[in-house]
C-alpha cells in the first residue's frame, strides 16, 4: 500500500500521504502545502481529500490552503464543528481513494472530534491505521488539552472516553495493522512517547502501559494523568485557529518577507514595538545581538520554545537571522501560529555591526572556567534552567532551579547585586534565559558554553543519582 509519512522533526510531528490510481490524501499536514502538492505531482495523483484526526493544539494545520489550491474536500470525525465547509463524516464511513478505502473509527479520548483512519489496500486487507493523537508509540494523547477551550470536558472525563475508545475501537483489530501516530518523541502531546514513528499494534499491545489487557479504567486514568506538565500556553489559541480558520500562509508570507536594511529596521523597530527575535545559534548571538531581542535558535526545539516563550499570539516580530534563513524562520513560526511577522533585518547581523550600531554580548565560560570560579567562590549563586525533571534527576550540589518556560514569574530570585552563573543541559536555553534577562535589565552574569553536559566531565560536585540529561 503506497502510504508515506512526512516528519518533521521540530515539532516532532507527523503527516501521511495517500495515493493510489491517480488520487491521493494527505492527512494532518503541516501550514506549508507545497511538498504535499509537489508530491502528487510526482506521482501524477489529484489530491481528493485533506483527512484531520482533530482540531490540533500544538501546530496549525494546513488544511484550508491545501483544500484551496488543490479543491481536496476536508473530513472530520464525528461531533467536529468546523468553521469553514468539511465533510464531518460518521463513525465506519468509508472514503474511496484511488483503488484505497478510507475508513472512519471515531476515537473520543484526546478530544472530542479525535478519530482515527484505517486503511484498506485494493484487495481489502486492512493495512494499517493512522492514530492522531489516540494511539502513540509507546503513549497515548493526552486528556488535559480540551478543557482549556471547552471548560466542561475535564481531563478525568476525556481519560474514561479515551480508554473505552482504546479498548472498544482500537484493540480489537489485527496485530499485524500498521500504528502511524501523529507524534514522535519530544511532543509536548504525550508525555513518554518513543523515537520510533511507527510500529505494529501488536507490538503496542504488548509494550504500550496504557493498552494492558489488564487495566481497569480507574487504573487507566491514574497512570494516564500521573505525571503530566502543563501544556505550554499557545496551544489554545492553536486549537482555534484550527477550527475558526486562519490567514493564507501566502498571504503571512508575503507581508514577512520586508527586508529593513540596519536604519529602517532600527526605525521600524522604535515605532512599532515589535519583539526583535534573533533565530541564530547560541554561540553566534552571544557574540554580539541587538539590544532587547531574545534568541531562540532555528537549530532547537524552535517552535516549541516559540510558543512556551511568547506569550501572544499576535505580537508583531521582527526577525534577525543568518542569512538565507528568514524564509525557513517565517515558516516555522507559522507552523505554531506565529503570523505577524512584519519583516527581517537585510544582511543579517552583521549588516548591524557594519552600519555602526550599538549592540550587547553574553559572557560565556567554559565547563573548566565554571569549576574554578565554583572552587574559589562556594557561594555564587549557580542557576540551572533545566527542567525540573532533568534536575531532580542530576544537578549541580547547590543550585538553583528555574525551568526556563517559568523565569518569568521568577525573576525577583536572579540577584542584581552580585554575579551569578547560568547554565542549561548544552546551552541552547541557558542563552534563551540570558537574552530575557538582559532585556530586563540583568548584567552580572555569565553562561557556562556547553551546559551540564560539559559540566559533568569536570571536577564540580553533582548529585549522585545519574540519569541521561536532553542536549537541548
Amino acid at each position: 500500500m503506497k502510504v508515506e509519512q512526512i516528519y518533521t522533526g521540530c515539532i516532532a510531528h507527523a503527516a501521511y500521504y495517500l495515493e493510489s490510481n491517480g488520487e491521493a490524501a494527505g492527512f494532518d499536514p503541516l501550514r506549508e502545502v507545497g511538498p504535499y502538492i509537489e508530491r502528487a505531482k510526482k506521482d501524477g495523483a489529484q489530491i481528493k481529500y485533506v483527512f484531520e484526526t482533530h482540531f490540533h493544539a500544538d501546530f496549525v494545520s494546513g488544511h484550508l490552503d491545501l483544500a484551496k489550491k488543490t479543491g481536496a474536500k476536508i473530513v472530520y470525525g464525528p461531533t467536529a464543528k468546523p468553521g469553514f465547509e468539511a465533510i464531518v463524516a460518521e463513525d465506519n464511513q468509508e472514503f474511496k481513494v484511488g483503488a484505497y478505502t478510507v475508513k472512519v473509527i471515531h476515537t473520543p479520548g484526546h478530544t472530542m472530534e479525535s478519530t482515527c483512519y484505517l486503511l484498506i489496500d485494493e484487495n481489502g486487507k486492512e493495512h494499517g491505521i493512522i492514530t492522531g493523537d489516540t494511539l502513540f508509540i509507546g503513549d497515548v494523547g493526552r486528556p488535559d488539552l480540551a478543557q482549556h477551550v471547552i471548560s466542561d470536558l475535564t481531563e478525568e472525563k476525556l481519560a474514561g472516553y479515551l480508554y473505552d475508545s482504546l479498548r472498544n475501537k482500537i484493540m480489537p483489530l489485527s496485530d499485524d495493522l500498521i500504528v502511524y501516530p501523529n507524534h514522535g518523541a519530544g511532543s509536548a502531546c504525550g508525555k513518554m512517547m518513543s523515537k520510533e514513528t511507527t510500529d505494529t499494534l501488536g507490538n503496542q499491545k504488548r509494550t504500550n502501559y496504557a493498552l494492558r489487557p489488564d487495566m481497569t479504567k480507574e487504573e487507566f486514568k491514574k497512570e494516564l494523568l500521573t505525571g503530566l506538565t502543563t501544556p505550554p500556553g499557545y496551544f489554545p489559541k492553536n486549537v482555534l485557529m484550527n477550527i475558526q480558520g486562519y490567514e493564507s500562509l501566502d498571504t503571512i508570507m508575503d507581508r514577512a518577507k520586508t527586508p529593513y536594511d540596519a536604519r529602517a529596521f532600527e526605525v521600524v523597530a522604535n515605532e512599532h514595538r515589535p519583539l526583535i527575535l534573533d533565530t541564530r545559534k547560541a554561540g553566534d548571538f552571544a557574540k554580539g545581538f541587538i539590544p532587547n531581542s531574545i534568541n531562540i535558535g532555528l537549530d532547537g526545539n524552535f517552535a516549541m520554545w516559540v510558543g512556551e516563550m511568547i506569550t501572544d499570539i499576535k505580537q508583531e516580530i521582527l526577525l534577525v537571522t543568518d542569512p538565507g534563513r528568514e524564509e525557513e524562520s517565517i515558516i516555522r513560526l507559522s507552523r505554531v501560529g506565529y503570523d505577524n511577522v512584519i519583516g527581517y533585518l537585510e544582511g543579517g547581523f552583521e549588516s548591524w555591526k557594519k552600519a555602526g550600531k550599538e549592540y550587547e554580548t553574553v559572557e560565556r565560560i567554559s565547563a573548566a572556567e565554571f569549576a574554578e570560579k565554583i572552587k574559589a567562590n562556594k557561594d555564587i549563586p549557580v542557576f540551572d534552567v533545566r527542567k525540573k525533571s532533568e534536575f531532580d534527576s542530576h544537578h549541580v550540589v547547590g543550585a538553583i532551579n528555574i525551568p526556563l518556560n517559568q523565569i518569568n514569574n521568577h525573576l525577583a530570585e536572579f540577584p542584581k547585586n552580585k554575579p551569578f552563573i547560568l547554565h542549561c543541559a548544552g546551552g541552547y536555553r541557558s542563552m534563551l534565559a540570558a537574552s530575557i534577562l538582559k532585556q530586563r535589565g540583568w548584567d552580572n552574569f555569565v553562561d557556562v558554553d556547553g551546559g551540564f553536559v560539559e559540566i559533568l566531565k569536570t571536577n564540580v560536585p553533582v548529585t549522585e543519582y545519574v540519569c541521561p540529561t536532553t542536549l537541548l
